[in-house]
């Protein structure tokens, strides 16, 4: 089920919408988890984490490895960073 949320975008609500769905329709005393949250909590000592890469807006490249660093892309030259309208770094 993560997988599926992951590969369409769900959101956490539109998960439990579908588990409490799951669950309706299976025998009573099933295993699956009631709600987003606790098969979070289940999945956690699992220790599948996750790592974050950023892409470029028009997915032409990833900074990812080498390119972590670049402050634009390689192909299309569009900014890695969104520019900040208030004082600091971009």
């Amino acid at each position: 089920m993560f997988t599926i949320k992951s590969d369409h975008g769900m959101s956490e609500s539109g998960y439990d919408k579908i588990i409490e769905w799951a669950r309706s329709i299976l025998p009573e005393g099933n295993k699956l988890k009631e709600n987003f949250y606790a098969a979070k909590f289940m999945m956690k000592p699992l220790g599948l984490g996750y790592h974050k890469i950023d892409m470029c807006p028009n997915f032409r490249m990833l900074y990812y490895l080498e390119n972590v660093e670049l402050t634009e892309c390689m192909t299309c030259r569009h900014s890695h960073y969104k520019p900040r309208t208030s004082r600091g770094k971009t």
